[in-house]
């Protein structure tokens, strides 16, 4: 319903014997994709991976200056506005479970408003597939550089994650979001911001997040009044104050502004992957696998046209199910969330469990894995640069993680501490009345209980334990899983969490012929890897290696970082795939043991 025209708030709006492994490029960081190619597994990247359902049928709109609210729960889309009789139209994102999509804008503006503004001030919002590509004058001036595309407000209070959106040519910012320090977040995924004054993403909040997004100018001129002010060149990326904002495998340029990037004031975001080519203004932009030449094209699946939007087609889509619809947040029954939010420089092991139902979810542009755990209300699952997130009812009432990442509930950070146990797993070795020795690796954290051991035979290495039993018995408690069990004398039992296991079917690191090196000792900044084994394969002290309770083996396939140490493995068989971001050297000494 076209309803009187709203006015953005002025304050709100304007901006003030050994081999050597050919271990490949390293112009990116490993991602989700990667590191589960690794491990031969298929995601279900639906949510990221094509655009909205096509549709032949779309309403065209001509533009009089109408406003057209979107409560909360609602979508709207399959619409293509006509702007090209002068005239504005304002999308009012008014509440949250929300989504526009399939909307295309058509015409150069030469109105005085933003096209889409968002209040809404919780829950989820999803803007995908938009076309924003045809610019605007600053004829209808009413804001100090004009009007723009995208507007966040200062009041709005949610999770907003663009997709596939087409943002060119606005001079008063392409994406209009550090009002995000306030509260709230945004996610960019797969956007293309070309000629916007001012900035194109204009981002804060400390969980704001773009992925393979694509900003830069020219000297493209979009109309009168625009293109030729040099106080209107925009940045491709501007970060203001109010938390670390991450940048994931993203392509920035420089233009006729210096900067490619300017981190106001204290602000401050982590690059990984991708390229930034110009200067970067201020010192907070962190960068790891960042080169400098960037791929300025459209990313697959943005529209090129505000009819492809409106059809939800895109000439740049792949043709593998791209036009089939994403997956979508969420079973509205289950009324909390729990997000993993990962962090580049390692690997992050996480377990929880709830007394309720509990799905997936792609909250705050979580991407939905296959291989992540589900049963009798347990997830378990891995997060490096990227998000997992889940619905849920009921009580959390166990969480535990081991590694550098974020756990948010409900929205809230929350310490895993303060639920349940935070070694869930308990460990015994029940000597057999012979004298036994033995050596036990997890891939998490192993604590022994109390006056279960002889402190004089026992010692505990990382996430190791060696000790020996005869008719007593061994109890730790640990978290992760249990990776190797190695009997160097005589024999016992050994159960976890009650139930009695084969400890042959956890492997025996004495056995294992051939090492394999990360040194990150002569490198600057963190490198992270991936390979996977044929065989069998235990983490080690090789070298004086360091042995990180943060690196994950999993089914022959182990996943870590090193920055300024050694990070070393025994395994047998062949390295099977490698992966490298990062400058660490790798070094594999075949049968090291007769070295």
């Amino acid at each position: 319903m076209a309803r009187e025209r709203s006015v953005l708030d002025e304050d709100d709006s304007v901006g003030t014997g050994s081999g050597t492994l050919d271990i490949g490029g390293n112009e990116s960081l490993l991602d989700r994709r990667s590191y589960l190619k690794l491990a031969g597994a298929t995601t279900a990247g639906a949510a990221i991976t094509g655009t909205a359902a096509a549709s032949d049928d779309y309403e065209t709109i001509t533009a009089r200056g109408q406003t057209i609210r979107i409560g909360a729960g609602e979508t709207y889309e399959n619409k293509l506005f006509d702007l090209t009789n002068g005239n504005s139209v304002l999308l009012l994102v008014e509440g949250g479970n929300s989504t526009i999509r399939n909307i295309g804008f058509e015409g150069l503006h030469r109105g005085d408003a933003f096209m889409i503004s968002i209040t809404a001030p919780r829950g989820d919002v999803l803007i995908e597939n938009v076309y924003l590509g045809d610019g605007s004058t600053k004829e209808g001036e009413s804001f100090v550089h004009g009007p723009g595309a995208v507007f966040y407000h200062k009041r709005a209070g949610c999770d907003v994650t663009f997709r596939y959106c087409n943002v060119q040519g606005w001079p008063n910012n392409g994406f209009y979001c550090s009002n995000t320090a306030s509260g709230g977040s945004v996610t960019f995924e797969h956007c293309y911001g070309k000629n916007n004054g001012v900035s194109t993403f204009r981002v804060a909040g400390g969980n704001d997040r773009l992925v393979n997004c694509v900003a830069y100018n020219d000297d493209t001129d979009y109309g009168p009044g625009w293109g030729g002010y040099v106080e209107d060149a925009g940045r491709p990326l501007w970060v203001w104050p109010g938390g670390t904002v991450s940048i994931e495998d993203c392509h920035f340029a420089a233009g006729s502004y210096p900067y490619a990037a300017v981190m106001r004031g204290s602000g401050s975001a982590r690059m990984t992957g991708g390229a930034i080519r110009g200067s970067v203004q201020g010192g907070g932009l962190q960068r790891s696998g960042v080169s400098s030449s960037p791929d300025l094209s459209v990313p697959e699946g943005v529209p090129t046209s505000a009819a492809e939007a409106a059809a939800g087609t895109s000439s740049s889509t792949p043709d593998d199910g791209a036009n089939e619809s994403p997956e979508e947040d969420d079973d509205p029954e289950l009324e909390h969330v729990i997000l993993f939010d990962g962090d580049a420089a390692a690997v992050t092991r996480y377990e929880f469990t709830v007394s309720g139902d509990l799905e997936p979810s792609n909250y705050r542009g979580a991407t939905i894995d296959e291989e992540n755990a589900i049963a009798d209300g347990t997830a378990q699952g891995v997060v490096a640069n990227w998000r997992d997130a889940f619905r849920f009812d009921g009580d959390l009432e166990e969480l535990t993680v081991d590694g550098p990442a974020t756990v948010f509930v409900d929205g809230e950070e929350v310490d895993p501490d303060d639920f349940g146990a935070e070694l869930p797993h308990v460990l015994e070795v029940e000597g057999r009345g012979t004298p036994t020795s033995f050596e036990i690796t997890v891939d998490g954290t192993i604590e022994l209980v109390d006056d279960s051991a002889d402190d004089e035979t026992t010692t505990v290495s990382g996430s190791t334990v060696s000790s020996s039993v005869t008719d007593a018995t061994l109890t730790a408690r640990f978290s992760g899983a249990l990776t190797d069990v190695t009997f160097t004398e005589g024999e016992a039992a050994v159960f976890v969490d009650d139930e009695e296991i084969d400890p042959q079917e956890y492997g025996d690191q004495e056995l294992l012929p051939h090492a394999l090196v990360v040194d990150g000792t002569d490198t600057d900044g963190v490198s992270t890897y991936a390979f996977e084994t044929s065989g069998a394969v235990v983490k080690s002290d090789y070298r004086d290696a360091s042995i990180d309770d943060e690196d994950v083996i999993e089914d022959g396939t182990v996943r870590g970082a090193t920055a300024n140490w050694l990070d070393a493995y025994w395994f047998d068989g062949d390295i099977t795939a490698f992966k490298l971001v990062g400058d660490a050297n790798v070094d594999v000494q075949y049968n090291a043991r007769n070295q």
